[in-house]
C-alpha cells in the first residue's frame, strides 16, 4: 500500500455523541424557554412535560435542566447584559429569539468550557429553525456585539 492511499487517512468525524447531545438539550431547552415565557408555567411542569413528550435518550438531560432553571433564576442579569445591544425595546423582541438570546447569553456568561464561537453559532442556528425569517441576523448581530464583553479574553485570543 502506498503511502498516498487515501484509505490510511482518518475520516472526518462530525459531531461528538456528546456534542449531538448538548445540541438536543439546547433546542427543547429553548422551546421549553419559549414556553415558560409566553405561558408563566412553573418550571418544574414545563421539564416534566417536556421530559415525557420527548425522547431524552439523545439529550444532555442534566444540561437541558441547568439551561431551563438557569436563565429564569438569572433573567434580570441576563437581559442586562444584552439589552443595551439591540435596535428596539425588550418587549418588542420575538418570543423565540428572546428565547434563544438568553440562553445563548447564559452559556456565554456562564459556560466558558463552551468556546465563544460555538455558542454564537448555536444560537444562529436554533433562530434558522424556529424564528422568523431573517431573525438568525439579529440573534447573529446581537450576540457578536456580546461575545466581547462576555468573553473579551477569548475574543481577543482568538482575533490574534
Amino acid at each position: 500500500m502506498s503511502q498516498n492511499d487515501n484509505s490510511q487517512k482518518p475520516k472526518p468525524k462530525g459531531p461528538s455523541p456528546k456534542t449531538l447531545a448538548r445540541r438536543e438539550a439546547r433546542t427543547l431547552a429553548m422551546q421549553a424557554l419559549y414556553s415558560w415565557h409566553i405561558a408563566g408555567q412553573p418550571l418544574h411542569e414545563i421539564e416534566a412535560q417536556f421530559r415525557v413528550d420527548n425522547d431524552f435518550a439523545t439529550v444532555d438531560g442534566s444540561y437541558f435542566h441547568e439551561i431551563l432553571h438557569g436563565v429564569p433564576r438569572e433573567k434580570a442579569e441576563i437581559d442586562a447584559l444584552f439589552e443595551p445591544l439591540l435596535d428596539r425595546p425588550l418587549d418588542e423582541i420575538d418570543p423565540v429569539e428572546l428565547s434563544i438570546l438568553r440562553l445563548s447569553t447564559y452559556e456565554l456568561r456562564n459556560r466558558v468550557d463552551i468556546p465563544y464561537r460555538v455558542v454564537i453559532n448555536e444560537g444562529i442556528e436554533l433562530a434558522k429553525v424556529f424564528g422568523a425569517t431573517d431573525g438568525h441576523k439579529f440573534v447573529n448581530g446581537v450576540l457578536d456585539k456580546l461575545a466581547p464583553r462576555v468573553r473579551a479574553d477569548e475574543v481577543r485570543a482568538h482575533k490574534r
